[in-house]
Formats: structure tokens, sequence, C-alpha cells
């Protein structure tokens, strides 16, 4: 799994966010802006990405994600 196909993922789900995903070898950064985190603690918004992801991280193509998640207005 490369970042552009977690990019896709994450732009299936979060329709109405701007998604960036750096990386590689199993390890991404994650970048989200949208209002749809409007609300939600840091932990909330973490738990939105990792429902998306999960699949993915227990298989182990992806290892570990580091995420700056935040509103438009952040």
């Amino acid at each position: 799994m490369d970042a552009g196909q977690i990019t896709t993922l994450l732009e299936a789900e979060l329709t109405d966010c701007q998604v960036s995903v750096e990386g590689g070898d199993g390890k991404y950064l994650v970048t989200a802006i949208g209002d749809v985190f409007d609300g939600l603690n840091a932990v909330k918004r973490q738990q939105a990405i990792y429902k998306i992801l999960n699949e993915h991280i227990t298989s182990g193509a992806i290892h570990a994600v580091t995420m700056n998640l935040m509103t438009v207005n952040e």
C-alpha cells in the first residue's frame, strides 16, 4: 500500500476534506482538513481515520500513522 492508495481511500470517505498523505514503507503522515472534524476532540478525529484504515492496519500493510487533523477554521 502506498501514499496514493491511502489518499484515495480517505478521500472516498471524507468527501469534504482536503487530504494529503506522505510516507512509505508502512509509515505515513496523514493530514486532513475539513469541517467533518468540527466538534470532535483529538481522539474522536483519530478514530474516524482509523475506522477507514483499520483493515489495512490489521493486515500489516500500514504499520504507523501520524495524523494532523483539523477543521477549516483551525
